[in-house]
């Protein structure tokens, strides 16, 4: 863990920054998959693992409520469940924004924004090739903080760090299929290439086929077609 193991006594600051701290633990956790399903996240109990007290679990908790990630029930806390059409709301959303962010991204690439992103298209690549798919998550949100990072817009960048984020848990299980692995490597090669050449209007087009590519994916891989209410999960 990241936190003391001992509870402190909290000043107001001291409860926020501790706040902070379990927040970006949980998010991270949530990012890599490492909440099932149907776990519940009780906040007593975590606090407990933290060495806190409850009222900073409780406010991360909240937080992470209040983005979208997690939903309030009567015994604690879970990730909530998608259906198809969830998921199919979260791509559209995608799709509006994100080929406007590329554009944006492009045109005021750095060079170390690219080094970045070519250190993690190779690992990605590795990855896949390695059958790592734990690796190629890691890589995979590697290359999007590292596009994202040109986005000037930062409210803009947030959303859609929030948007991807929603679907991650359902999409960490089609990732299992390595035709799934394919299509995301290809898209990730295209818009890297895009970027490279520090050109919106490419950057932007490469994006729309990527989003639309990975739904498509993600869909087919699920085993998930037409207008189901279902959760979305293979």
């Amino acid at each position: 863990m990241i936190l003391c193991s001992a509870a402190p006594v909290e000043s107001i600051g001291r409860r926020d920054s501790l706040a902070e701290q379990v927040y970006a633990d949980l998010l991270g956790k949530l990012r890599h998959g490492r909440v099932a399903p149907d776990q519940r996240l009780v906040d007593v109990e975590l606090a407990r693992g933290y060495g806190l007290s409850r009222m900073p679990v409780r406010d991360a908790l909240l937080r992470l409520v209040a983005e979208g990630y997690l939903i309030g029930t009567t015994r604690g806390f879970k990730v909530p469940a998608l259906g198809s059409q969830d998921v199919r709301d979260i791509f559209e959303i995608r799709r509006l924004l994100e080929p406007q962010a590329a554009a944006s991204a492009a045109g005021a690439m750095s060079d170390e924004a690219l080094e970045a992103l070519g250190t993690a298209l190779a690992e990605c690549r590795r990855a896949h090739g390695a059958d790592d798919i734990d690796t190629m998550i890691v890589a995979n949100m590697a290359f999007r903080a590292a596009w994202l990072g040109r986005v000037a817009n930062r409210r803009l960048a947030e959303t859609i760090f929030r948007f991807v984020d929603h679907v991650q848990a359902v999409r960490l299980a089609t990732l299992r299929h390595r035709d799934t692995r394919a299509i995301v490597v290809d898209g990730l090669g295209r818009l890297h290439a895009a970027f490279q050449a520090r050109d919106p209007e490419r950057a932007s087009a490469c994006m729309g086929r990527f989003v639309d590519d990975a739904q498509a994916a993600f869909f087919r891989a699920a085993g998930v077609e037409g207008p189901q209410d279902g959760p979305a999960q293979s």
